[in-house]
């Protein structure tokens, strides 16, 4: 069936300036990390894509190796974008990366010019857009001078490839280094996207009064810890074997264990006073940060992001729950 999206799509949104830019981010973005790959359900994807852009979710985020395999996730959302949602491009914020393997060779990872004018030109063919509104250094390079990093960045937007540059996983002291550069060629870095949970918190080290001072926007990945911080493992003993086989589905080194498990049913009892899901809990605990523009979530079914933006009507945490909160992740 045609797609027409909701009349009221933007009447309960909520959106956040990005730092000192114009552009607004809705206060939950959709990542398409997992479940829009070559291996997944097209009309799930759609359903997912159409479900999000009729909740005000504006923000579609992707990177050129999102699969599997690489590649897949943005091939799959151009040919969605091009039978739903090219009317609506302009009120669509659409963001790719690069950093990530791709291709064999010395030119297919990592941050030189080389690799990264390459890599937005693939994202863009298989996409079929002209533009994105942000294109991200996924990674930093350790090998390559950050001058020319950022210069790709620069050139990227300058050529028209991109309207926004952005960071992803860089340190404090290499985003301010990082935001310098970008200042001085005149285009300046909108966002950082780091990965940020209640079970891992680093960017509380500096990174965020860092991005304050920078006027830099800050969109969390993984505010859910990949489905930890929700109820989806309350309901058995992961302990043992169970968990231990579970440890090859996670990045990050997120794991399934007792002691975070027990946590997370504290929290639960703590979500449920507030008559909230616990992913809604934790999605309000990383809005909480005024830094914060967006939090990032990755789903698997409308229903997902459909509790997702529940959140959005009861994001204020008082002192007390704060407190308890830190109590009970120790």
């Amino acid at each position: 069936m045609p797609y027409d999206a909701t009349d009221n799509r933007y009447e309960s949104a909520h959106y956040r300036r990005c730092g000192k830019s114009g552009l607004h981010l809705p206060e939950v973005s959709l990542g398409l990390w997992y479940n829009f790959g070559g291996v997944d359900p097209l009309e799930n994807m759609r359903e997912m894509l159409r479900r999000s852009f009729d909740l005000g979710i504006t923000h579609f985020d992707l990177a050129n190796n999102y699969g599997p395999p690489p590649g897949s996730a943005e091939t799959n959302f151009g040919r969605i974008f091009a039978e739903d949602f090219k009317p609506y491009r302009d009120e669509l914020v659409i963001s790719s990366k690069a950093g990530y393997y791709m291709w064999p060779g010395p030119y297919g990872e990592w941050g030189s010019r080389k690799y990264l004018v390459a890599s937005c030109d693939q994202s863009l063919k298989r996409m079929g857009l002209d533009y994105v509104d942000i294109f991200y250094s996924h990674r930093p390079d350790p090998n390559t001078p950050l001058e020319e990093t950022m210069g790709a960045l620069d050139y990227i937007v300058r050529s028209g490839r991109a309207l926004y540059a952005g960071i992803s996983t860089y340190s404090p002291e290499q985003t301010r280094e990082a935001s310098r550069l970008l200042r001085e060629l005149g285009t300046p870095c909108l966002i950082h996207q780091p990965r940020y949970n209640m079970f891992d918190r680093w960017i509380e080290d500096g990174l965020l009064d860092m991005l304050k001072d920078e006027g830099i926007g800050c969109i969390a990945f993984s505010p859910l810890c990949q489905g930890i911080l929700t109820n989806k493992y309350l309901s058995e003993d992961w302990s043992g074997t169970r968990a231990d086989k579970l440890k090859s589905a996670f990045h990050w080194g997120d794991e399934v264990t007792q002691k975070r498990i027990a946590r997370v049913r504290e929290l639960q009892k703590m979500a449920d006073q507030r008559g909230q899901t616990m992913a809604q809990l934790a999605i309000a605990w990383v809005l909480r940060q005024p830094q914060m523009t967006s939090a990032l979530i990755g789903a698997s079914k409308v229903s997902q992001i459909e509790d997702a933006v529940g959140a959005l009507s009861n994001t204020q945490l008082s002192e007390e729950e704060l407190s308890r909160i830190e109590t009970i992740l120790g």
